[in-house]
């Protein structure tokens, strides 16, 4: 392979032409398989029929009693038989304090589940972008090797040609172990993060897209992210609905002194018991239940739950304050990312020239082995700072995302 082809590799390693598994491959199968997610969605499921269940206190019920038996020193053979029915006329707000709160319950754990989706997709592209790094870590010690074995070849020549010393070979010669065993470590570390890359998506590892466009609902300004993260980050959302939840709590607890009213009936049936034929009887009527006095334990739960609720009130605020502080925090991590990508990516370019003209120089006796070495392990090491900068920038955009409430599977566009 001769200098120029190893160069071209190292930079399609790190340039991404090559197409693979996209982020929005990674993040579709893991918001669709992920066993946290759908752990997460049940118990959703579970909650959502609270609403249901706080209805059924308001609406009539019935049941149905029967009994029967043998008596050889009374009356023998008998039975009976009964129904009753009760349906709630008026509940003193009981049931419709019961149902709001219920109802914001879900919907608070409606946001509990999108920020639970966040957090797998999270660290879902903080998976690629680990696996991402460390492939193109293995690429670039690859290309390293290639390049070092064709040094070697021609300094091992130029010794015999007696146009460098035994030390210059040895000097080659030791840097192309060095690579090899860079590239042992790569290898290691590629199969390690493979295996968390793996247990987060839901699938075996292929060949990773090395340029995933950039998400499209990233705030443009650090006003937007600050905007957006008050008014889409689910922890505050799920905050104000915790709160509006506790707010109808209050009103349930208000509500134990309300006078309480229902209709109800009875329809019963026996037969035998020393009597010829059978018996039926009926009973209708209504109930009124008013308490009267209840020893302070109504006023005492209402207190409990107003006090309840002005914490909840101070939650909102602190929730906030935090989400405005993680978008500041994601807003500035991704700009650093974003300018030592191009820092990286100018630095990746001159050593690349330099190399260039070290090798040129050193056909001409100007330049010495160690210089070579220097040259080319600069290159590397702009490589690889290229690599991990370009994973940096999917980690921000990433929790930048997730800060305003906007990382979900519509996120990364395929």
């Amino acid at each position: 392979m001769t200098r120029r082809a190893v160069v071209a590799v190292a930079a399609l390693c790190l340039s991404g032409t090559a197409s693979g598994e996209t982020l929005h491959d990674a993040v579709a199968a893991a918001y669709a398989t992920n066993p946290q997610l759908a752990a997460a969605r049940a118990r959703q499921d579970a909650l959502a029929e609270t609403p249901e269940q706080a209805r059924a206190a308001g609406r009539p019920i019935a049941e149905a009693d029967g009994a029967g038996g043998y008596s050889r020193f009374d009356y023998g053979k008998g039975g009976s038989g009964s129904v009753t029915a009760s349906l709630p006329v008026w509940t003193g707000g009981r049931v419709a304090s019961a149902v709001r709160a219920a109802s914001r319950d879900v919907a608070a754990g409606a946001e509990g589940v999108r920020d639970t989706e966040a957090a797998v997709l999270e660290t879902v592209v903080g998976a690629y972008a680990d696996l991402l790094y460390a492939q193109q870590a293995v690429a670039v010690a690859r290309a390293d090797i290639a390049l070092l074995d064709n040094q070697v070849a021609e300094a091992r020549s130029r010794f015999q040609l007696g146009q460098a010393t035994r030390t210059d070979v040895a000097q080659i010669e030791a840097q192309r172990e060095s690579a090899v065993s860079a590239l042992a470590d790569a290898e290691g570390a590629a199969a390690s993060i493979a295996a968390t890359y793996r247990a987060t998506v839901g699938h075996v590892a292929s060949d990773l897209d090395a340029t995933p466009a950039a998400p499209a609902t990233l705030p443009a300004t650090i006003e937007a992210a600050r905007r957006q993260a008050v008014e889409y980050s689910p922890i505050v959302r799920q905050q104000r609905l915790a709160a509006s939840a506790d707010g109808a709590r209050i009103d349930q607890q208000r509500a134990e002194r309300n006078p309480y009213i229902a209709l109800g009936g009875t329809y019963g049936v026996a037969v035998g018991q020393g009597r010829p034929g059978y018996a039926n009887a009926a009973i209708a009527g209504a109930t009124l239940r008013v308490p009267l006095l209840t020893g302070g334990l109504v006023s005492s739960r209402v207190r409990q739950a107003e006090a309840v609720y002005r914490a909840d009130r101070f939650g909102i605020d602190a929730a906030e304050r935090e989400a405005i502080r993680l978008a500041e925090t994601a807003w500035a991590s991704l700009a650093a990312a974003q300018s030592r990508v191009q820092a990286n990516a100018r630095r990746a370019e001159a050593a690349e020239l330099a190399l260039k003209g070290v090798r040129a120089e050193y056909a001409f006796s100007l330049r010495t082995t160690l210089d070579i070495l220097i040259a080319d392990e600069s290159l590397r090491a702009a490589q690889l700072a290229l690599a991990r900068s370009r994973s940096d920038v999917l980690f921000s955009q990433a929790a930048l995302l997730r800060s305003v409430g906007r990382l979900g599977p519509e996120s990364y566009t395929s």
